[in-house]
């Protein structure tokens, strides 16, 4: 029998030094939150520090930011304010990489599959209407309705940043909600700045904008040294914008979207290997440099270039933005000016309640009408939390107000009340999150199976209605899993078509390499029926399962190789793993294997004599 206190599903710190059981959070793996929490606390301090600038010596804040800079030669010079480089150049980066997150996500992403999309797609657009709407009720007779784009945007840095900081315990799947929203959100902000706040629109220009997007599309094809021509290209463009009229900041976005994003190449991928082996029984300079490339070359430009800029835009662009953008004066005039303006309410409205109505509304009503899926643990009153963060339009709606506006004192109404909202939003959500955890009981924590059994979905070996069911969360290259699923196998020897077994994914990336390649293989195999098959292949030979072992495996089992291999690299087959890891996290499993036993968690041996009493306690009914 095995020993029970190598197989609990709530790991034992004990564990046998092998460690197979033991994992990190897979909410490790959807983001580095890290990062995205000290990017946020960075963000608020830089903020704070403008305030207090601002308050301390307005005229020395004022004057720092409008300091010129001119930089050309002889009648070519461009002449920029320290406040301009800021807004028109650098945030051009950080429009750059939202335009890379919005190609991702179309290419591979979450908004791959419509189905899958609709949630987040519907809250996203109803999250730009009904903020609009209302800040143009409250603003009416101000002047200034046609600041209504302010009130649009999510900030995405602030958001996913509020949420690892005071989001749910268990954030993985919000977290994966509100970045798909936040791709449609921030294609509706760059659309209207586009088509609403261009005011000198010049088209000449557009035509070698073209052009030099039609350079950065080509550019792909280049062998080799295509990072300096895309530098090149892309300072072509920036200017060419800069000269039509047209926001330069939406020249980031236009290149970002013809970067090309893929899965990694298979065949790519063994070159490189190739390579590494070649550098390590013959290590000299040439084998290094053509291994690095290799390793390089075989990951999507689109994927180099987020981490690349990822720490930048986080750690130094959108903190100058802040310090350049957020110096309000704070004083009792002003403050008193802007409690009786309706442009500030108008903004502190459209934020914190349109974008709670619009985002949880839609999906409430999505959700009541059983159209599209919000995933297992995503309940509406976390909905309901992520809603209220989306509240948070820092940067967009500043960025908007400075597009927007043109009197100052309105321009400080306006930012009073992006920050208000902030501030409002992120403690109304800090409010629903603490009262969400609250609420779940801890004992039943993840002793329910989180999404039933859909024979229609899941990969079912058995009577697809069998009245008994075993659900396992495992890996394949786990040693505790395959026996596990041996036992599973023996209980079917006895119960037959009274039982049907279920697996479900939940790789252990920290510990086996090649598990998420494997978990991936075998959604590629059961496109074409052989599911089961496939995974008994790679139970069968745990130690090798390296992308020419999946090929071999695929082969041995007469798949049709060319369908499997652009299958293995789909956005299906990612987004089904990616489901089951997403749900295990919702059911906080964080040791494989795990069973559930007609839906509820089992604890205890996994023999199969220990599963057959187990199926009698979960009926009442005896099973043999």
């Amino acid at each position: 029998m095995t020993n029970p206190t190598v197989i609990q599903t709530s790991l034992d710190p004990e564990e046998g030094a092998a460690g197979a059981g033991r994992r990190p959070s897979i909410a490790a793996r959807i983001g580095a939150m890290g990062q995205n929490r000290i990017g946020a606390l960075l963000l608020l301090g830089t903020t704070l520090a403008a305030i207090i600038w601002a308050n301390v010596s307005l005229g020395s804040y004022q004057t720092f930011w409008q300091t010129h800079l001119m930089v050309g030669i002889g009648d070519l010079h461009l002449d920029f304010t320290l406040h301009a480089l800021v807004n028109d150049a650098l945030m051009a980066v950080f429009f750059f990489t939202v335009g890379l997150e919005v190609r991702r996500e179309f290419a591979i992403g979450e908004l791959t599959s419509w189905s899958r999309a609709l949630v987040p797609v519907a809250a996203a657009i109803a999250g730009l209407v009904v903020p609009a709407l209302l800040f143009v009720l409250i603003a009416r007779g101000s002047g200034n309705e046609q600041a209504w784009g302010a009130v649009i945007s999510s900030d995405t840095a602030f958001l996913v940043g509020a949420l690892a900081l005071i989001g749910p315990r268990v954030p993985g799947r919000l977290r994966v909600f509100l970045l798909a929203l936040a791709v449609v959100d921030d294609i509706g902000a760059l659309s209207i700045i586009a088509l609403v706040y261009t005011e000198h629109f010049t088209p000449l220009p557009l035509l070698i904008a073209a052009a030099g997007l039609a350079g950065v599309y080509f550019t792909r094809y280049l062998p080799s040294g295509r990072g300096p021509v895309y530098a090149s290209l892309a300072i072509v463009v920036w200017l060419a914008f800069l000269a039509s009229g047209v926001h330069p900041t939406l020249a980031g976005v236009a290149i970002a979207l013809l970067v090309p994003v893929y899965r990694p190449n298979r065949s790519d991928v063994e070159r490189a290997l190739e390579l590494a082996r070649t550098f390590r029984q013959s290590p000299n300079t040439e084998y290094a440099r053509a291994a690095a490339n290799s390793l390089r070359e075989s990951i999507s430009i689109n994927e180099r270039l987020q981490s690349a800029y990822a720490p930048y835009v986080a750690y130094v662009i959108l903190p100058l933005f802040a310090l350049a953008n957020a110096g309000v004066v704070l004083n009792p005039e002003v403050l008193a000016g802007a409690a009786g303006s309706t442009l500030t309410w108008g903004v502190v409205v459209g934020l914190v309640v349109g974008k709670l109505l619009g985002v949880f509304g839609s999906s409430a009503v999505l959700r009541r009408l059983k159209i599209g899926e919000l995933g297992a643990g995503l309940t509406l009153d976390r909905v309901l939390g992520g809603a209220a963060v989306c509240g948070i339009g820092f940067t967009i709606s500043l960025f908007i107000v400075d597009l927007a506006i043109d009197d100052e004192l309105a321009q400080n109404e306006a930012r009073v009340g992006v920050l208000a909202a902030s501030v409002v939003a992120f403690v109304l959500a800090t409010i629903i999150f603490r009262i969400s955890d609250a609420v779940r009981p801890d004992d039943d924590s993840g002793q329910t199976l989180a999404r039933p059994v859909d024979p229609a979905r899941d990969h079912v070996l058995g009577n697809p209605y069998a009245p008994y069911t075993i659900v396992e969360y495992g890996d394949f290259q786990c040693g505790f899993c395959l026996k596990a699923s041996g036992s599973i196998l023996e209980v079917r020897d006895v119960l037959g078509d009274r039982l049907r077994y279920v697996w479900r994914h939940a790789p252990l990336v920290q510990i086996h390499p090649n598990a998420l390649a494997a978990a991936e293989a075998t959604e590629a195999a059961a496109a074409q029926g052989g599911f089961f098959d496939f995974a008994r292949a790679l139970f069968d030979d745990q130690d090798n399962q390296r992308p020419s072992d999946i090929i071999r495996i695929a082969d041995d089992l007469g798949l049709d190789l060319e369908r499997f291999e652009k299958d293995l690299i789909s956005a299906e087959v990612t987004g089904r793993v990616r489901d089951d890891m997403l749900d295990a996290e919702a059911m906080n499993i964080t040791a494989v294997p795990t069973l559930f036993i007609n839906g509820r968690r089992h604890s205890g041996p996994y023999d199969a004599r220990s599963l057959l009493r187990a199926l009698t306690n979960a009926t009442d009914t005896p099973v043999v």
